[in-house]
């Protein structure tokens, strides 16, 4: 399932536009940035309500697909443009990552 697909199929919003042709392949739910970068894989679709710069660097460590934030958690304008610039999917739910996680789970 691409990163677009999972828009559409969760009614996620896109608030950066990176490669939404990316495969993704997992899940992640995690806001400790630290445990973040040790466990979360390449091609996962991580859920959390961290939305600063230092998420975006997370991001493109771990070459996650995307980064949905939870619980309409905001997206600073710092992390928006280092993600603009570093080609990250950013999307938000008002949903929690827990039932965002379930749906991932019924479609990948």
């Amino acid at each position: 399932m691409t990163v677009k697909e999972l828009s559409e199929k969760l009614e996620l919003n896109i608030l950066v536009e990176g490669d939404l042709d990316r495969e993704i392949t997992g899940g992640y739910c995690g806001d400790l940035l630290s445990w973040v970068m040790s466990r979360c894989q390449s091609g996962d679709c991580w859920f959390t309500v961290m939305g600063n710069i230092n998420c975006a660097a997370v991001a493109v460590l771990t070459d996650c697909a995307c980064i949905v934030l939870t619980e309409n958690a905001a997206l600073d304008d710092d992390a928006k443009k280092r993600a603009e610039q570093q080609d990250i999917n950013i999307l938000q739910s008002d949903r929690n990552a827990y039932t965002l996680a379930v749906e991932l789970g019924k479609l990948i």
